[in-house]
């Protein structure tokens, strides 16, 4: 895979302590801050685009890796969670803590075509 882009974005959970809303958020996040048609530059589908979804977050295991990749309509996601991302304590000191999920997505093509 050739890649080609990096996109960053940042998401949360306010008060449920839902690891996979705060990362679907931060791969939302990522996904539109811009619209970058790099498939037509090179000549591909949109479904040939091959995708890298880093997340991390304070408790990896607590993610549904199938509801991140429900995010893409296209492409062939590889998502892959981390440690990192921040837990903030409530104020108050009481309930969840607001989680923040950082994510990065990197997006590529096989640059080598297989049909001719």
């Amino acid at each position: 895979m050739q890649r080609l882009l990096v996109e960053f974005g940042m998401g949360t959970s306010l008060r449920r302590g839902d690891y996979t809303q705060a990362a679907v958020r931060g791969v939302k996040d990522a996904l539109w801050h811009n619209s970058i048609n790099l498939a037509e530059l090179f000549g591909f589908e949109k479904t040939d685009m091959k995708i890298i979804v880093d997340v991390g977050v304070q408790q990896p295991d607590q993610v549904d890796v199938a509801e991140i990749m429900a995010v893409f309509p296209y492409g062939d996601a590889d998502v892959r969670v981390h440690m990192g991302g921040l837990d903030a304590p409530r104020p108050e000191g009481t309930g969840n803590p607001t989680i923040m999920a950082n994510v990065a997505l990197t997006v590529g093509f096989d640059m080598e075509r297989t049909d001719g």
